[in-house]
């Protein structure tokens, strides 16, 4: 008896009214819904933002269960709000798919390649026409023997354009397998090879997304006033921490942008399984004649303002309060999400340099009153 009134409690606490009476919002995202699960968000800001997308102040909706994550990186946003803002610019983008072709032997392989570049613009023009948005900008044959792999990069609109890009390279590959004078053993729509929700040297070089950077220069005085420690404290740590990094064989070099898109990717309705691709980065920090430069680099960064789940009710709220919902706003967000990305790197950089990072942590998500 008691264990079917627990489990009545539970179905009441995931299928709650507000949820309930919303159900149709929801068919599109969810298969056998039976409710939806609370996060806490918290809200950071004002984030000042100078860059070719992003300009201005931005209140930024962060959901995340772990205490002490808001309050950091609202110490980053006001420290380089302070400092006179974070630089950002999208400097490159592209959603790769890459579809995979088994053949006999290498020869059959090369035939079909040179097939493949001759077709180019037909190609380009079967996987168009699945979407009114999306634009095939580039088809690149990688070959590994008897497989060749079809880099697809895609310009995707303002929307993430995972479906996007899958759609439209099934087709692609549905006109190659019915016209190609070398018919493959085998295809699949995708290789493995495009580094899709998952960390990758390709991705790290070429970028699966939006490639973004963000700069900041932090005056000496600001440093000590809001970080408590010096900037060549800040940097001695960054030497040890960067060793880290290489002699661990991360991809990359930085200290947590996981935490940040997690967060910002749950908060606005982002695919939160693409956080493994797009917290791939670099960060740089540099004595600028006495005062802190800081830079960070993310090659992968894959959001949307429209499509998947930024339509769900809480999400578009999310994106609402950015200012960020709808066409038009993609680059914005990226800008947005990578100046985020360096506000969370300079604060627990200087909690670990001041020694804080500990107690931070015991007064926060321990012992909070």
């Amino acid at each position: 008896m008691a264990d079917t009134q627990a489990s009545e409690q539970d179905r009441d606490r995931l299928l709650d009214s507000e949820t309930a009476n919303a159900l149709d919002a929801y068919t599109a995202n969810i298969e056998n819904m039976i409710g939806t699960v609370k996060v806490p968000v918290g809200l950071i800001g004002p984030l000042r933002v100078n860059g070719l997308h992003a300009q201005g102040d931005y209140l930024v909706p962060l959901a995340t269960s772990e205490a002490a994550l808001v309050a950091s990186y609202g110490r980053g946003a006001e420290l380089t709000a302070a400092s006179g803002g974070i630089s950002a610019a999208l400097t490159y983008d592209g959603v790769l798919r890459t579809p995979a072709f088994r053949f006999e032997n290498l020869a059959q392989n090369g035939l079909f390649v040179n097939w493949i570049v001759d077709q180019a613009e037909t190609l380009k023009a079967v996987a168009e026409a699945t979407t009114g948005h999306g634009k095939l900008i580039s088809l690149e044959p990688a070959m590994d023997n008897d497989i060749c792999f079809l880099r697809c990069r895609y310009l995707t609109g303002d929307a993430s354009g995972q479906n996007m890009v899958t759609i439209a390279t099934a087709a692609l590959c549905e006109h190659i397998v019915a016209h190609s004078p070398i018919t493959p053993i085998s295809h699949y729509v995708e290789g493995n090879y495009s580094g899709d929700k998952k960390g990758s040297f390709l991705g790290l070089l070429t970028g699966r997304g939006a490639k973004v950077v963000a700069s900041t220069m932090i005056p000496a005085d600001l440093v000590k006033k809001h970080l408590h420690c010096t900037v060549e404290q800040m940097l001695d740590y960054g030497r040890v921490a960067n060793l880290g990094s290489v002699l661990s064989g991360q991809l990359g070099t930085q200290a947590h942008y996981a935490n940040a898109l997690a967060a910002l990717f749950i908060a606005t309705g982002q695919d939160a399984a693409c956080v493994a691709e797009s917290a791939v980065g670099f960060t740089r920090m540099e004595d600028k004649d006495g005062d802190l430069s800081v830079s960070v680099t993310l090659p992968n960064l894959l959001v949307g303002t429209v499509g998947g789940g930024t339509g769900l009710p809480s999400q578009a709220a999310g994106l609402r309060i950015m200012g960020l919902q709808g066409p038009g706003k993609r680059s914005a967000l990226a800008e947005v999400a990578a100046a985020l990305c360096l506000c969370g790197e300079i604060s627990i950089v200087a909690a670990m340099a001041s020694g804080h990072f500990a107690s931070a942590h015991e007064r926060l998500a321990r012992n909070r009153s």
